[in-house]
């Protein structure tokens, strides 16, 4: 038979007879979200995220069979919007943190929930890994950082928080004790320079960003020896050594310092210019007297430049950290560098500059002493590690580890490979729009080692479609009526039993991690994604 011709957005494409528009959509490249569907299932239509406007009305894709001639509105301001408002409407009923309190509150984003289980099961290589790949200087923050995650630990609720930062620090000096510490990875040389003026906390750490996203970067700073205010704690704060180590694993990246190079005497603004293809200004405070001589405008705070995209009025110059507003923590120093050196690489790649969006997260917010009691089953009972025996050394690998056990592993599962996060996030949406009061937390620990949360259930109908295709004795079904259909096993029967054949299936194609196994927790980085069962 020959091929059906369809246009969506004005492309022609040409399908098999039968194929569906969504079918089309893929073959054009086109990433139309879905959550219920999968091709083995036929079209279940129920989660309505994969909406298309066709003959001035909106239609799931996946339900829709190609015919010739057909004229498809894809990627149109009306079609995202009305997919923004089906993914904000499943999560209305949500329950569950896509991500964990304390990984929300760390302003460089380390996955602390991952770091923790790493720890905690001995794998201290991986955990350095984890922990490099989003702190720059880490020993210095595992001594030095007010550690706002600790403040979201919803262990303190009980008793008191996870001592998150002792085991960042120990993780880190473990690092440098080994003959060749880890080095994060560096993408391929790009062809672009950028010239990074000051040599504090702000300016190294858009230097280690920079220079992984794969720029040349030189690092100037009037003093002879970089590291800025931290180079004046005492001893007994900050270790010399440790900065020094640190400092060195800024360098080993590729990063060229020039010391005694002043910002007005040595160095000329102009000139950097011509020399680099960007300039990031992280000269700290005395860029609020000093901004005037530069030529770039001064605010009552310090270097005028655009809090969405870093960048100043002169073309190419950027700046961050205490050189423009009043930053009190190490860490949100480094986060300011992160930040503008995402916003450079932007510009280095000719790409909308804007600072990167926070990651999305349902949010349930605060437990009620059943909920807390829930999540406690997860931890150890053992009492915090005593600060007195963290002072100088630091946690010993059996107290990070007994450390560690006391998480209660409060983020979900499937965090970074639920598709409904995954779409959260590109379509922008607001995941309390159409919330109410929420329903209580619930998790339905089955024999044979899989867990069902009903809160995180949208009811897409894969995991009943895909029991009855294996033809499993009792299979699982949609019980109830109206608000109250859930999904669960006939007979008033377990999960569990529903699944005898298919389970490791089932919770492999679940889209948002409503069922899964215990054992998900330890799920390496680089393990096959969810998001796959869409491409």
């Amino acid at each position: 038979m020959s091929a059906v011709p369809i246009h969506i957005d004005g492309r022609e494409v040409a399908v098999s007879p039968g194929q569906t528009v969504l079918a089309a959509a893929r073959q054009l490249g086109l990433d139309i979200p879905t959550l219920c569907h999968l091709e083995q299932c036929g079209p279940l239509t129920t989660c309505l995220v994969c909406l298309v406007k066709i003959n001035g009305r909106l239609v799931p894709s996946c339900g829709v069979v190609a015919t010739p001639g057909m004229v498809v509105e894809s990627e149109t301001e009306e079609v995202h919007t009305a997919r923004r408002t089906a993914l904000e409407l499943l999560f209305s009923d949500h329950v569950g943190d896509c991500l964990s309190p304390c990984n929300l509150l760390c302003p460089l984003r380390l996955n602390i929930p991952v770091m923790i289980r790493q720890i905690e099961s001995g794998e201290l290589g991986a955990a350095t890994a984890t922990v490099r790949q989003s702190l720059p200087l880490a020993a210095v923050l595992g001594r030095l950082c007010h550690h706002p995650c600790e403040k979201g630990c919803r262990r303190g609720a009980n008793d008191d928080p996870a001592a998150i930062r002792e085991m960042e620090r120990h993780v880190a000096d473990h690092d440098l004790a080994q003959a060749e510490p880890y080095r994060p990875p560096v993408a391929r040389d790009g062809g672009r320079s950028v010239a990074v003026i000051g040599a504090g906390p702000t300016g190294l750490a858009a230097a280690w960003f920079l220079r992984r996203q794969g720029h040349a970067v030189d690092l100037f700073d009037r003093h002879p020896r970089p590291g800025g205010s931290l180079r004046i704690l005492e001893e007994t704060a900050l270790p010399h050594h440790v900065l020094s180590a640190e400092l060195d694993g800024v360098m080993a990246l590729g990063v060229r310092f020039h010391g005694g190079a002043e910002l007005g005497g040595t160095l000329a603004l102009a000139e950097l210019s011509v020399r680099h293809d960007a300039v990031v200004l992280a000269v700290g405070e005395e860029a609020k007297a000093d901004g005037a001589a530069l030529g770039v405008p001064v605010t009552e705070h310090g270097l005028a430049a655009d809090p969405n995209t870093c960048q100043t009025t002169l073309p190419g110059v950027f700046a961050a950290g205490a050189a423009v507003k009043p930053v009190k923590h190490l860490v949100r120093a480094l986060a300011e560098g992160r930040a503008v050196a995402d916003c450079v690489d932007l510009f280095l790649r000719g790409a909308t500059v804007r600072r990167p969006d926070k990651p999305f997260s349902s949010i349930m917010g605060r437990l009620d002493p059943g909920e807390l009691r829930t999540f406690l089953q997860h931890g150890s009972l053992r009492a915090k590690a005593s600060p007195c025996s963290a002072c100088a050394a630091g946690l010993s690998r059996q107290e990070a580890e007994c450390e560690a056990s006391r998480c209660l592993h409060c983020d979900c599962r499937s965090s970074g490979n639920c598709v409904l996060q995954h779409y959260g996030q590109v379509y922008g949406a607001n995941a309390d729009r159409f919330r109410a009061k929420r329903r209580p937390f619930e998790e339905q620990v089955q024999l044979g080692g899989v867990i069902f949360e009903p809160g995180k259930c949208i009811l897409c109908g894969i995991c009943v479609k895909l029991t009855e295709l294996a033809r499993e004795p009792l299979g699982l079904t949609f019980v109830g009526r109206g608000f109250e259909v859930r999904i669960g096993a006939a007979l008033n029967r377990t999960v569990a039993e529903g699944l005898q054949q298919v389970a490791a299936e089932v919770v492999h194609q679940c889209p948002t991690g409503a069922l899964c196994f215990a054992s998900d927790r330890e799920k390496k980085p680089g393990a096959p994604a969810v998001l796959s069962r869409n491409t």
